[in-house]
């Protein structure tokens, strides 16, 4: 088939891979260059990078529905759209009489939206997945032509997640296609009553107070804001990313109240060992502010001093 390509981010790179190899990838479309890193140089979004090393004609409009930008992917002719993680709204005029679809990082109709694998993280579901939906006016609320789902395990982090269900991105674009050629593909209405927004993240929320939440629920959201924008922490005096934590098993006698015996909640205890309102995590990989990430036993050997400080929430605003 030929095949117009609309993506930005990382998540479509697998799809845009496999498709090379099948079908004939008329055009990539893809967010501009913006300026990334320390010295603010102009990059290429990572799908963009990756089209060009395969040798694909790649545009980078500000506004696809241009007109001129319009009728120029228009005049293509292609016999479908793929829309991965593009980032522009496609508008009416663009679509009209266009076979598009779209992969999105959910088990539609739960967690439309911008960030729907970071809450599913967040929320400590069991299991995410991908659908294959039809372009609507309102937010991913088109056509489900095809599914697919996997487990998420009890101290995967959403960058994790993220790449997982990118690969489960290939088989359900390819066979959505084939069934679209075949002219057998149906789509299913999407359940309204059983939508949920998974609204973007922000650095407001990228931190924990311990008091607050059970083990469960911190290890949930800390492993979800996994890597952006990250979960900030005040050990004592030293700010830290907390980047993946499990749910511990039990807390050692030095972070427990002594005329007790009970965890003293949001203590900084041997092993990374932080207990919450209920139930205790364990730390295992922390990112001091500025340095780079490390497991917690390297992060302990120097800075022993730390066990029995407090572990305070670090509010930031955005």
């Amino acid at each position: 088939m030929r095949i117009v390509f609309f993506g930005s981010g990382a998540f479509g790179i697998p799809t845009l891979e496999a498709l090379v190899a099948h079908h004939e990838i008329a055009l990539v479309v893809s967010q501009p260059d913006r300026p990334a890193g320390r010295g603010k140089i102009m990059t290429a979004t990572p799908l963009a990078a990756r089209a060009a090393e395969l040798g694909l004609r790649v545009v980078k409009p500000e506004d696809v529905n241009e007109p001129t930008v319009r009728d120029e992917i228009r005049a293509l002719g292609a016999d479908a759209w793929v829309v991965i993680a593009f980032g522009q709204k496609l508008s009416r005029e663009l679509l009209d009489g266009v076979f598009a679809i779209n992969l999105h990082g959910s088990l539609l109709p739960a967690y439309r939206g911008a960030a729907p694998i970071q809450r599913s993280v967040m929320d400590g579901c069991a299991e995410t997945g991908v659908s294959v939906i039809s372009l609507a006016e309102r937010m991913d609320a088109g056509l489900v032509y095809a599914t697919a789902s996997r487990a998420i395990g009890p101290s995967e982090t959403s960058d994790e997640v993220h790449d997982r269900l990118a690969e489960l991105g290939p088989a359900v674009i390819e066979d959505v296609l084939a069934r679209h050629a075949a002219g057998t593909l149906v789509g299913a209405p999407q359940v309204e009553t059983k939508a949920t927004r998974a609204r973007k993240l922000s650095k407001a929320e990228a931190t924990i107070d311990f008091a607050e939440v059970d083990a469960a629920t911190a290890r949930a959201r800390i492993n979800g804001l996994n890597s952006w924008p990250g979960c900030t922490v005040l050990i004592g005096d030293v700010p830290v990313k907390l980047l993946r934590v499990e749910v511990a098993a039990e807390v050692a006698a030095e972070v427990c109240v002594e005329s007790t015996g009970a965890p003293a909640v949001g203590v900084f205890g041997p092993d990374g060992v932080i207990a919450t309102r209920a139930g205790s995590i364990r730390v295992i990989e922390i990112q001091p502010v500025g340095k780079r990430a490390m497991p917690m036993a390297e992060f302990l050997a120097g800075r022993s001093r730390l066990i029995g400080s407090r572990v305070q929430p670090v509010v930031a605003g955005g």
